[in-house]
């Protein structure tokens, strides 16, 4: 009788870095982005999915052209090098007195959802925004999108007033950027 030896595969890792707006990747990922958050608000409202029309109106008006260098960033989150979410970052000016960053199309395909990697692309898009220059990140969700929304709070990010006057804008969060060097320090230390 010979000995086989078998080996478990290694777990699929993530990796989170910029991607242009303009790519395949993020168009691909941006389009199942709108069709994941128009099918879930137009089944509470109206008990139907997103029409091909709607949906493509919906992709074209958002270029993502708030989101190139040098005042905005694409991260595109992969795992196990498949394309699997975005999280877009922009600097929106002064504000309280430091700078503001907005957080926009935090968004991970269904598939992948559930493997860590929401929190990793959420800590990525802070880092990006504190290389930015911005002293608190900001952003508006919906209030169907509960998802999101427990992991914002489970983040440290805080319900605010509103700042924006947008359709889909229900709530509003902040989080205060703590400087890159401390986090860096207590990351270290810890």
């Amino acid at each position: 009788m010979s000995h086989v030896e078998t080996s478990t595969p290694a777990p699929a890792s993530w990796t989170i870095a910029p991607e242009e707006v303009d790519s395949p990747v993020a168009a691909a990922l941006w389009r199942a982005y709108y069709t994941d958050v128009s099918d879930r608000y137009y089944l509470l409202h109206e008990g139907r999915t997103t029409a091909p029309e709607e949906l493509e109106r919906e992709v074209a008006a958002e270029t993502g052209d708030d989101l190139r260098a040098p005042t905005g960033v694409l991260l595109v989150a992969r795992y196990g090098g498949e394309p699997a979410g975005t999280a877009g970052v922009r600097l929106m000016g002064p504000a309280g007195g430091g700078t503001t960053a907005e957080l926009k199309r935090v968004f991970l395909r269904a598939d992948m959802r559930g493997k860590g990697g929401a929190g990793l692309l959420l800590a990525a898009a802070e880092d990006a925004a504190r290389a930015l220059g911005a002293e608190q990140i900001i952003l508006d969700t919906r209030l169907d999108l509960v998802e999101a929304r427990a992991l914002y709070a489970r983040h440290g990010y805080e319900e605010t007033a509103p700042f924006t006057e947008r359709m889909y804008a229900e709530v509003w969060y902040v989080k205060k950027l703590a400087p890159a060097t401390t986090t860096a320090t207590a990351a270290a230390a810890g």
